[in-house]
């Protein structure tokens, strides 16, 4: 599969990836993560809703937010100190690519406003790839889920943010979420079975890394 831009198809599901331009840190603090998962949320609409700052003021002044059509569903997420990766499933014409032109335009304004900086955040436009069979969501849903622990960043680290993904939403069906979990979940009789097959698959794509070309192009070390 390719690392080209992909014509993207409503109903099917695609692992969508980028990383900060020159491998830069794109999270620098816990607040740097939280506001790209705000925008993962609020950007989630066909209806514009301008910038988070002006969405901002419409829910203080007491307008509910309007439950509009979602441009993706959400499958599972990994967010980097300088990288990120979605499985991302279209529901309307030009969602994937309005939708990452939103978070991604949206978290650059911010960072660079935030850190007194200009110019391009991330590495070009995001990368794409078509999982084209049940099985490769089912292998490509632990490879992101568990992404930090791909790159070992599992634990507190002295100088960069930790890891924020879903996995901690999947285990434990008291979290809401933001997730479209049951498309991964509902093929498992049990959470602790998903939890087997995903950490049996990690390590299978860990010992295997270095001759699987596919993984390899998205591994973004």
């Amino acid at each position: 599969m390719s690392r080209r831009q992909n014509i993207f198809a409503n109903d099917e599901f695609f692992h969508v990836y980028n990383r900060g331009v020159d491998k830069r840190i794109i999270f620098t603090d816990e607040h740097d993560i939280q506001r790209f998962f705000q925008s993962m949320v609020e950007f989630n609409t066909i209806d514009p809703i301008g910038s988070i700052y002006e969405n901002s003021f419409r829910q203080l002044g007491g307008r509910t937010p309007k439950l509009t059509e979602k441009l993706v569903n959400i499958i599972t997420y990994c967010l980097n100190p300088n990288h990120f990766h979605l499985i991302l499933e279209q529901l309307v014409d030009g969602g994937i690519s309005e939708f990452m032109k939103r978070v991604g335009g949206g978290f650059t304004g911010y960072f660079n406003n935030k850190y007194e900086r200009s110019g391009a955040l991330f590495q070009g436009k995001f990368k794409s790839v078509h999982i084209d069979s049940n099985e490769y969501l089912l292998h490509v849903s632990a490879y992101v889920n568990l992404n930090d622990r791909v790159h070992q960043l599992g634990g507190p680290t002295p100088k960069l943010v930790k890891s924020w993904s879903s996995w901690e939403e999947y285990m434990d069906p008291k979290i809401k979420g933001i997730c479209k979990k049951e498309i991964i979940l509902g093929q498992f009789e049990a959470i602790n079975e998903y939890k087997k097959f995903a950490l049996s698959s990690l390590k299978s794509i860990q010992s295997r890394k270095e001759e699987l070309k596919d993984i390899r192009n998205f591994l973004l070390e």
